[in-house]
């Protein structure tokens, strides 16, 4: 597949601290993901560091959840990359950024 970059933004009513520690956490992950609510019961594995670079999240849900896995790459306060590998219903391996900036009282 040829390379690809989808862009999205949002402005979040948080400081970027808080914002940093929900999205460097994946057991926060399931209050904030929608993609958490595709599949009720969906078996969730956490390996590596508790949270931020080395944190591991595994998931193995239905046909629409599918199974795959995401890595804390690096984590700075601006900054965290994740490599994002899908197993079903494809095979797929992305990066993901997420960049937080300040933006008048939040994120």
């Amino acid at each position: 597949m040829p390379d690809f970059e989808v862009v999205r933004s949002t402005t979040i009513a948080a400081d970027p601290a808080r914002v940093h520690a929900l999205i460097d956490d994946f057991h926060e992950w399931p209050a904030w993901s929608p993609w958490e609510e595709v599949d009720p019961d969906m078996e969730r594995t956490y390996s590596g560091a508790e949270k931020g670079e080395g944190a591991e999240y595994a998931w193995a849900g239905d046909r629409k959840a599918g199974v795959g896995s995401m890595r804390i790459v690096s984590s700075t306060p601006e900054r965290i990359e994740l490599v994002l590998a899908f197993e079903k219903p494809m095979k797929a391996t992305n990066t993901v950024v997420y960049e937080l900036v300040p933006a008048g009282g939040g994120t």
